[in-house]
């Protein structure tokens, strides 16, 4: 039980490749949570590529506590017909530009989360990693 998704990364090109790395969330798999963290990414102005995807990963973890929740693998790797959200592909400006694996023909995106106050909770979690001084939380 979850509220899983998949977050997957065209290449340059905007092609789907099942070969390139994708982000597993067991929780927090809604649109209203990804697009929060995706803008959340675009906020702080990460670059695409792969160091985006870090980024956006490290943006994700540091919102949830403990250890479990969030992997990292090959997308193909990755439990993306999940029977929740399922993949979620994603542009090089963070952009959602396609779903995959969504299997109810009466499936409802999930809006309990406003962007703005979603965003601000990711935020309130990263801030202190990427805002101007982000050593000022650590030295204390």
């Amino acid at each position: 039980m979850g509220n899983r998704a998949v977050i997957a990364f065209v290449n340059d090109k905007g092609e789907q490749d099942k070969n390139s790395v994708g982000i597993y969330l067991h929780w927090n798999g809604g649109r209203d949570s990804v697009e929060g963290f995706l803008q959340a990414a675009k906020d702080y102005g990460f670059r695409s590529g792969s160091y985006g995807v870090a980024r956006l990963t490290q943006v994700i973890c540091n919102s949830f506590p403990g250890t479990l929740s969030v992997g990292v693998d090959m997308l193909k790797n990755l439990d993306c017909d999940n029977f929740d959200n399922g993949v979620y592909w994603v542009d090089q400006n963070f952009d959602i530009v396609d779903r995959e694996y969504i299997s109810s023909p009466n499936f409802k995106e999930q809006q309990q989360y406003p962007l703005a106050d979603f965003v601000k909770g990711v935020k309130e979690d990263n801030d202190f990693v990427f805002d101007k001084d982000p050593y000022k939380k650590l030295a204390s």
